[in-house]
């Protein structure tokens, strides 16, 4: 337990060798908020929602939504749940600490194998999988009490807007109703928290990465996260009670290479702590079915651009090029 970064990392005066990233993987000068990023409010009228949607995943990647039926307080609770995890107690946490990711409930620190990395990340991490719930929730923490009741609720609402979100970019790609959730979606949480860095010009919170499933809701407290576009980081807003809708690879493949995945990464910060509470929804390891770019979507005068793969064999190519830097990205493999 004392791995995590929060066990030790409060009043530290400067960052600890083997948490400083080598200068190509530094952040380098502080980058701004950006204005660019689109944000979304899911009230206004549908066919105007659609194309600004269409518009934000073919541009960025990656936009913000507003107005998306999660309501207020319970954004408010969950971040406050969240925080109040994080900050206990180091013995109250011990029964679902590892010193690497593993399947399941696990809270970890850094990376996905704190031994096996040379430096590591500002962070500590609590993962678990959402549903079904009843599947999942005995693994849960069980402190503080209400964590399984609150976070059960919290990962429903945020299934109803996801696929909500998921019927947009569908209808906008000109998609077959509830085509993703043909899928057979896994839902998972990845919840990070980030303590006051002494130095965020040395360590980094995450790295630059794409994730590999179909797509991330984010709600974040405070500014960290950021997207690269054409070669250039853009800062995103913390928006209060707003959603950071990511996409990832999986629908870069499905739509054909219509929508484009999101590269980004989070830096830290000297001021303030930060805590990000991610959902993310895609077919699970085990999908049975191909995954390939949607029939609809693949014609005579738009080839198909992927080739069709089960999902653990592209997981397993995808972790392969996390663990081989500089060796290109996993679509590359992956390209007609």
């Amino acid at each position: 337990m004392a791995l995590l970064v929060s066990s030790w990392s409060n009043g530290v005066q400067s960052v600890p060798k083997d948490y400083v990233m080598p200068p190509e993987k530094r952040a380098g000068d502080f980058i701004k908020i950006s204005k660019e990023i689109p944000v979304i409010n899911l009230q206004n009228d549908r066919s105007e929602v659609v194309q600004q949607i269409l518009k934000a995943c073919q541009e960025f990647g990656l936009f913000q939504v507003i107005n998306h039926g999660v309501s207020d307080d319970m954004m408010a609770d969950i971040m406050v749940l969240y925080n109040e995890f994080f900050n206990m107690p180091v013995e109250d946490k011990l029964g679902v600490y590892a010193e690497k990711s593993g399947k399941g409930c696990t809270l970890y620190t850094s990376g996905l194998d704190y031994a096996k990395e040379k430096v590591h990340y500002w962070k500590d991490t609590l993962k678990h999988g959402c549903h079904p719930l009843e599947e999942h929730t005995p693994s849960w923490p069980d402190k503080p009490t209400r964590y399984r009741e609150e976070v059960g609720r919290y990962s429903i609402e945020v299934r109803k807007m996801g696929f909500k979100i998921l019927d947009l970019i569908g209808e906008g790609l000109g998609l077959s109703k509830g085509h993703f959730q043909e899928l057979g979606h896994d839902q998972a949480m990845v919840n990070n928290y980030y303590p006051l860095c002494p130095d965020p010009s040395l360590a980094m919170g995450i790295g630059s990465h794409t994730d590999p499933n179909l797509i991330t809701f984010l709600q974040q407290d405070q500014y960290g996260l950021q997207l690269q576009k054409d070669g250039k980081w853009l800062g995103i807003e913390p928006i209060p009670n707003a959603f950071v809708v990511n996409l990832g690879y999986q629908l870069q493949i499905i739509s054909n290479g219509k929508l484009r995945s999101a590269q980004h990464r989070v830096v830290t910060n000297s001021t303030a702590a930060r805590t990000s509470i991610g959902t993310f929804f895609g077919p699970g390891q085990n999908y049975p079915a191909l995954i390939e770019p949607a029939k609809e979507l693949v014609t005579s005068s738009s080839p198909q651009m992927f080739k069709s793969y089960l999902l653990k064999e592209f997981m397993a190519d995808y972790f392969a090029c996390i663990q081989r830097p500089g060796s290109g990205t996993v679509l590359d493999s992956y390209r007609l």
